[in-house]
């Protein structure tokens, strides 16, 4: 049974970063693409970015330049270093395979981003 144990966020001024951390069970993680996803209040749940199992990134538009992602398969862990912060980035932060079908949802790290 796949587990996912994000970890990292918590409250930071406009402009601070924060590096959040994604820690997957159950599974081999160096050969699947992940992603990092964020759901905002009454808002549905996006990706922000993602990573090839061969290390590929991409990116939304809105955090392109400010998000790094980055795994360590070893650890069998997917980082997402956050820098420049909105408050529009505020929600709550997922991480899961990037694509169908969705493994069991973690529990998610709360970002909060104040003006």
């Amino acid at each position: 049974q796949v587990q996912l144990v994000e970890s990292g966020g918590g409250l930071v001024q406009s402009g601070g970063s924060l590096r959040l951390s994604c820690a997957a069970s159950g599974i081999i993680f160096s050969v699947y693409d992940m992603g990092w996803y964020r759901q905002a209040p009454g808002k549905q749940r996006e990706l922000v970015a993602h990573i090839a199992s061969y290390g590929n990134t991409q990116y939304a538009d809105s955090v392109k330049g400010r998000f790094t992602i980055s795994r360590e398969n070893a650890k069998s862990t997917v980082y997402l270093q956050m820098d420049s912060l909105k408050p529009e980035d505020t929600a709550v932060y997922y991480c899961n395979r990037n694509g169908l079908p969705f493994w069991a949802w973690g529990q998610g790290t709360q970002v909060t981003v104040s003006a």
